[in-house]
């Protein structure tokens, strides 16, 4: 048997979006195969190619996102770039745009129009709050969603202000939901032969992955709110001191909670009727946080990871950025990041797969295009232009 390059060796996607939620999701992409094929405007290109850091400058915000594509430049406003485009969609399975909802279907290129020159085309659409419903129009970025899914108000501290999470965790939801769209979409056009319009919000996307504090208000009528690194639904389940830093530990059932009693060195805790199945736990969290750091701030981090650990106890601590590069198993073993070499940022690591396939394993195999670097690749090998249209076409501001 051929060994392929990828999972998705053989998808053709044309990528027009930018910055993130739509380049992680045909980033994912691209390190299983596919054939990304991103599309920027000429002269500017994907916003993130101005946003740091940079190394010999270079972005590499734009570089982790962008490896292993090919890169076009076309202008959509210019009737031969946009002719060019439908060439394109013509031979390819999948489109997909981050722009505001209504833009695409203003340069006569939304979903109506594409699946008239290719009916079995998969249309991919991500925006802030869906290409329906009266919100449709508003601009959406990953604090939005975050504000307005209602993860900011169960971020934080009792007392403290909102907070957003420490990454851009709407747009990385967004661009998962939309991989998990377009996959669905492309499994039933192999069964059918028909394509469709996947459209993924970001606002939904983070709603969607609030899972129980949705259900609380929804059973119980109460609005959750701000509880630290806590849990609402079972306890101990939280950070914990040590005596040069802090772990979680997650002991979220009663079998669990007995074997931390007997590591604290306090079996009679597991008896005791205040304590002994999770809904006591929970409503005594305060207190049984106080009697878990009375033992754990006599010891080291280290100390007690052993120990938990040791006791079969879901507990870990808590990372820096340069503790989890540096992470035997991690940055070693799972190869979370990984070496590309940029024609001219050099060597430097990226993040690495997250997604492992025994059969057709994922990989960084090329670095990120430089602006419009496979115009001549891919619109000749595809389109038959050569040289000469090439040329003629970036003069007119086609391409």
């Amino acid at each position: 048997m051929m060994k392929r390059k990828g999972a998705l060796e053989g998808l053709r996607v044309l990528d027009l979006t930018r910055v993130l939620a739509g380049p992680f999701c045909t980033m994912m992409f691209a390190d299983m195969g596919a054939e990304i094929i991103k599309i920027e405007q000429a002269g500017t290109g994907d916003d993130t190619r101005q946003m740091g850091p940079f190394k010999n400058g270079e972005s590499a915000y734009f570089m982790n996102l962008n490896r292993n594509k090919k890169g076009v430049t076309l202008n959509l406003k210019n009737p031969k770039g946009k002719a060019i485009f439908l060439d394109l969609v013509k031979q390819s399975d999948v489109v997909i745009e981050n722009f505001r909802p209504g833009t695409m279907e203003k340069l006569g290129l939304g979903y109506e129009d594409l699946k008239k020159v290719n009916p079995a085309i998969v249309y991919a659409a991500i925006s802030g709050f869906g290409h329906t419903g009266r919100y449709s129009q508003r601009p959406g970025y990953d604090i939005i969603s975050q504000a307005m899914s209602g993860l900011m108000s169960t971020t934080g501290w009792p007392g403290g202000e909102p907070t957003r999470t420490g990454t851009a965790m709407g747009d990385v939801l967004g661009g998962l939901s939309c991989a998990i769209g377009i996959l669905a979409a492309v499994f039933n056009k192999i069964q059918t032969g028909e394509g469709q319009k996947v459209d993924v919000a970001l606002v939904d996307s983070a709603v969607a992955s609030l899972e129980i504090i949705n259900m609380i208000y929804l059973v119980e009528g109460r609005i959750p709110q701000r509880i630290g690194n806590r849990y609402e639904s079972t306890y101990p389940y939280d950070s914990f001191r040590g005596s040069d830093g802090s772990l979680v530990i997650g002991a979220g059932n009663d079998k669990l909670w007995v074997s931390l009693c007997k590591v604290m060195g306090k079996p009679e805790l597991a008896e005791d009727p205040r304590y002994l199945h999770v809904p006591d736990r929970v409503a005594r969290h305060e207190e049984l946080k106080a009697i878990v750091e009375e033992w754990s701030t006599k010891l080291t981090v280290d100390e007690i990871y052993e120990k938990v650990n040791n006791a079969g106890i879901p507990c870990a601590p808590i990372y820096n950025i340069e503790q989890v590069v540096h992470d035997p198993h991690i940055a070693g073993d799972r190869e979370m990041f990984v070496e590309m070499d940029h024609p001219t940022a050099g060597k430097l690591k990226v993040t690495g797969s997250h997604i492992k396939l025994s059969g057709t394993p994922s990989g960084v195999r090329t670095p990120s295009p430089t602006l419009g670097q496979h115009n001549g690749d891919v619109l000749g090998e595809l389109l038959g232009l050569t040289g000469e249209d090439l040329k003629a076409l970036s003069e007119e501001g086609a391409i």
